[in-house]
């Protein structure tokens, strides 16, 4: 079913599909209903708009941390599985104080350093009362699971829900058997 047929079927034939899909976000991205300014700043994206459906590994990174090597494993991951509905999106943070670079020094670091081609974000708070919106939303979804440490990953479902936390110490390899199931979930 179509979002037209969709929106016809509930009565809600005002609707165009030039208006935005407040309506329908909530349902179908509960955890992907928040814009997010991209790390070169050249635009926001609805993260529900860009990527409804697809599995989504959320990890928050940093520059200078023993985890940093984990950009290899997870551009491996992205460059396997992105043309099967699979996208990993970076957060840089300097909540632990091992990303003090400004957004262009981060974007050149993980390009040049790691090759990094999964879309990246905006510097975010990830943990405590500064965390951004979408970090709040995705540790009320694990029950309280917060990144202890940079390179923590949450897994989401094509159905826009958690699948799992998991902490640094998860190596984006380990992740595969998840994200391999996860895809086979069709929506």
């Amino acid at each position: 079913m179509n979002r037209r047929h969709f929106i016809q079927l509930l009565g809600l034939s005002a609707l165009t599909t030039a208006s935005p899909t407040v309506w329908a976000d909530s349902a179908a991205c509960p955890l992907l209903n928040f814009t997010e300014r991209t790390l070169d700043g050249e635009r926001e994206v609805n993260l529900c708009t860009a990527y409804r459906g697809q599995v989504v590994l959320i990890v928050n990174t940093a520059s200078y941390c023993g985890f940093t090597p984990q950009f290899k494993g997870l551009e491996k991951l992205y460059a396997e599985y992105k043309n099967q509905g699979f996208v990993i999106l970076g957060f840089p943070s300097n909540d632990f104080y091992q990303d003090p670079k400004d957004e262009k020094q981060i974007k050149d670091f993980c390009e040049l350093t790691y090759q990094v081609n999964f879309p990246m974000f905006g510097k975010s708070h990830v943990r405590g009362d500064e965390a951004s919106p979408l970090y709040k939303a995705l540790a009320t979804a694990a029950n309280g699971d917060t990144p202890a440490w940079n390179f923590h990953k949450y897994l989401i479902g094509r159905d826009g829900q958690l699948i799992g936390s998991y902490g640094s110490l998860t190596t984006p390899e380990t992740l595969t058997p998840l994200i391999v199931k996860a895809l086979a979930v069709k929506d």
